[in-house]
């Protein structure tokens, strides 16, 4: 069984429920199952070797997802873009990944370069036939692709961690992480056909790990127009939204935007928060506003969305509070010390996770790999404890990863990305915990001797390069970096001098 099956069952039983629907629009099961088919035959007459790389930039719409799924149909590899990236980062995934299709939309298409990929439209701005989505579908209408013969450890997708200077590291999930985790979200959240999930988060980032449970179950995926409070408010007020995955930035917004109240999430039942840290005050104001309905888990691409589930009713224990859940079906979760040996309860070390939700490994990096997994064990780079109950509390991160707005933001990127200014001479970049991004990129910059220059400068600069999201919001200047014996520029001595 592979993961897109899950979907195929539910249109089987329930044909004429909606599926997917957005302003306008209502797709049903049924159709939402012959348009799947069709697009996934179309790409295997275009390319009809499995497990090629499909990439898709694209904004979150309805057409968006049933592409997505049209890959998993077509036993091809999914490779996301995200829409709200740059052209030299989404360029530097293409020129990695080599795929033999690219889909895109109008804003997609702003962004990417095809080289030796047919490109596909999914908004008919093409003067070709064979390239043009709608056209396709109609061509293809009533089609079945022919059957994947891949195993379990098939790669699904491929989702990329960062890298957008040097080389991007691609994770390759495969079939059994997708599968593991639609039984865990399926059963975790007891996602069923009523459920309606009001889509805030982009689907190519943690959302898409949901697009599956609920289509499993006969529920509804709710698609807006534009992702700001008032419409997220109006999709539960009005439209019955019962759940919905956001990060804690769109959360605290919701919150206070003016006369807004919990009367108007009369359905909401499970609200889940990720993407990036909160904290344990933060999460009591939010129980208290929504009510017993707030939920999180804890994963990475390496092992996507759900290491761990904290359910809506564990927030009712003291104990649990800051505590990121339990460990789900399908995986083995330790706390290892440095040099590798489980560690008991109590102690703190860095968590390793094994089992069905790890990746196989990076895209083309054996080496990278080979440091990563260890005998089995994945080394997620995160600090943190497991109680006697099984609790997992997060103390801090090994790796250097800013999540800011749950979007991760590598330290280095940026780095690299400041360093290319003539006025800089060194820099050092790290998070700092903000109440609305949940960590906000700050930059420590020492400048070459005898130059001047403006903070707005700096942050312009890399925002040209990189985009906003990695934009610092805010620089710090300092005459000498603070280093080590050895040189190393010391980002806990700069933390300190801040604070």
């Amino acid at each position: 069984m592979y993961p897109i099956d899950f979907f195929f069952r539910a249109a089987k039983l329930y044909p004429e429920r909606t599926a997917l629907q957005s302003t306008g629009r209502c797709v049903t099961y049924r159709e939402l199952a012959i348009h799947v088919n069709a697009l996934a035959t179309a790409m295997q007459g275009i390319d009809p070797v499995m497990q090629s790389r499909v990439a898709i930039c694209a904004a979150n719409t309805i057409d968006h997802a049933a592409a997505i799924l049209a890959v998993l149909a077509a036993g091809k590899v999914w490779v996301p873009l995200n829409a709200r990236s740059t052209r030299p980062e989404i360029a530097r995934i293409l020129d990695t990944i080599e795929p033999s299709i690219l889909i895109t939309d109008a804003a997609g298409a702003e962004l990417v370069t095809a080289g030796d990929a047919t490109w596909l439209r999914l908004d008919g701005e093409t003067a070709s036939a064979d390239n043009d989505v709608p056209r396709l579908l109609s061509r293809y209408a009533r089609c079945t692709p022919f059957a994947n013969e891949s195993d379990e450890h098939g790669v699904q997708a491929i989702k990329f961690t960062g890298g957008t200077t040097g080389l991007p590291k691609g994770v390759m999930q495969p079939y059994r992480a997708w599968t593991a985790g639609i039984i865990n979200q399926v059963s975790g959240w007891q996602i069923n056909k009523d459920d309606c999930f009001v889509v805030t988060a982009p689907v190519t980032h943690g959302t898409s790990t949901y697009l599956l449970p609920l289509l499993a179950e006969g529920g509804k995926l709710l698609f807006l127009d534009k992702t700001d409070p008032a419409s997220v408010i109006q999709a539960f007020r009005e439209q019955g939204g019962t759940m919905s995955f956001m990060p804690p930035t769109l959360i605290y917004m919701v919150m206070a935007y003016p006369g807004v109240s919990r009367s108007d999430f009369p359905r909401l039942r499970n609200l889940i928060y990720g993407g990036a840290p909160m904290p344990a005050e933060k999460v009591d104001q939010l129980r208290t506003f929504f009510g017993p309905v707030v939920g999180t888990t804890y994963g990475q691409t390496e092992a996507p969305q759900i290491v761990t589930m904290m359910r809506p009713e564990a927030f009712n224990d003291s104990l649990n509070r800051g505590s990121v859940g339990r460990c789900t079906w399908l995986s083995d979760m330790a706390v290892m010390s440095p040099d590798g040996a489980i560690l008991p309860e109590g102690e703190i070390g860095e968590v390793v996770v094994r089992g069905h939700l790890v990746m196989n490994g990076y895209w083309r990096l054996p080496e990278k790999t080979a440091e990563t997994i260890i005998d089995g064990w994945l080394h997620t780079g995160d600090v943190g404890l497991i109680d006697e109950r099984g609790y997992l509390f997060l103390k801090d991160r090994i790796r250097d990863v800013v999540i800011t707005g749950g979007f991760n933001i590598y330290p280095t990127d940026v780095e690299n990305a400041l360093s290319q200014h003539p006025s800089v001479y060194e820099c050092a970049v790290f998070g700092v915990p903000d109440e609305k991004w949940g960590e906000a990129v700050h930059a420590a910059v020492q400048l070459q001797v005898g130059m001047l220059c403006e903070p707005d400068i700096l942050i312009a600069h890399v925002k040209a390069l990189l985009g906003s999201v990695h934009a610092p919001k805010k620089i710090h200047f300092f005459e000498q970096l603070p280093r080590s014996s050895v040189g190393k520029v010391l980002k806990t001595a700069i933390r300190e001098q801040l604070q």
